[in-house]
């Protein structure tokens, strides 16, 4: 049996469907889906180079590659790569085709120096060390069982304060952008962004297929945005996941991302989601805080791995 890799082809809905799933298998704590799939593949800004591969044996997609430069970042040169192979499927060279080919385009293009995320398992953790990867730091993933859990009940938002959703900004989303721009900026992280082009980040980010911007809640003060908890769904699976919660630098300590997440969970469970997950770096004290406040329960955790070259 040979395993080849290739360019996921976009045009073919069920190799597309074959990637989202094999995605799914081996990282189950994500959202994936064929429309995410797409979007981001056909989104994303072209400085990223961004590609998605596939390892393909005999006609069945195993293995799955997201590959891009990380073009919204002030150091220059870096790379990212995120392998998946199919949990039934590992030990057939897939992985190893993968990394080969994502190193060389990614290199082929300026970086140098390459970030991918790992699973925290012994076997993962050991394939990224043979290739050349030291270990950095850790996140976590974390889920709620929305259906069978006790949330916090429902505070009214203090004086001064309005809860709003994000579909409230539809004729203008700038000053989300705005928000966005400034918490993605002290989110913990080995890689600095900048969000800069509101442009892209319109087609890449709120035009996303699965961001729910009616369970996106926003709480509104001093006359503009002042935090929010963005929800993305996927009402075929009653999933439902937390992508970022964030604060305005001048409005934070008063609880307003704490309001704005339980609102939009609250809302969520009405709506009919029964599980809720979301990921938090193991050094984020304050939202590792919430979340368990909030019921979450670590499910699994994953090491930022990184290479040098040259």
């Amino acid at each position: 049996m040979t395993v080849i890799v290739r360019d996921l082809r976009p045009e073919d809905r069920s190799d597309v469907e074959a990637f989202a799933r094999v995605r799914h298998l081996a990282l189950p704590y994500i959202l994936w889906t064929a429309d995410a799939v797409l979007h981001r593949l056909s989104h994303s800004h072209p400085d990223a180079r961004f590609r998605s591969l596939v390892a393909e044996e005999d006609g069945e997609v195993i293995g799955t590659a997201q590959v891009q430069l990380a073009h919204d970042s002030p150091e220059p040169g870096q790379g990212m790569l995120n392998i998946y192979v199919h949990p039934d499927r590992t030990r057939r060279g897939a992985g190893e085709l993968l990394v080969r080919a994502a190193e060389e385009h990614l290199t082929a293009h300026g970086a140098a120096k390459l970030f991918a995320w790992v699973l925290d398992e012994p076997a993962n953790r050991a394939f990224a060390e043979r290739h050349g990867y030291g270990a950095g730091r850790s996140a976590h993933f974390l889920r709620l069982d929305l259906a069978g859990s006790t949330l916090p009940p429902l505070q009214p938002a203090p004086p001064g304060v309005e809860l709003r959703s994000a579909a409230d900004f539809a004729d203008d989303p700038r000053p989300l952008f705005e928000l966005d721009a400034e918490t993605t900026q002290d989110e913990p992280s080995d890689v600095d962004t900048e969000l800069t082009d509101y442009e892209n980040w319109i087609e890449e980010n709120w035009k996303h297929p699965l961001l729910n911007r009616e369970l996106t809640t926003v709480a509104f003060a001093e006359g503009r945005p002042a935090a929010f908890s963005l929800a993305y769904t996927d009402a075929s699976t009653g999933r439902y996941v937390t992508a970022m919660t964030g604060t305005a630098r001048a409005l934070r300590g008063r609880g307003l991302a704490k309001l704005a997440k339980n609102d939009s969970l609250h809302r969520a469970r009405a709506a009919g989601y029964t599980q809720a997950l979301t990921g938090n770096d193991v050094g984020n004290d304050p939202m590792l805080a919430i979340n368990k406040w909030f019921g979450y329960e670590i499910c699994a955790t994953e090491v930022r791995y990184v290479r040098e070259l040259g």
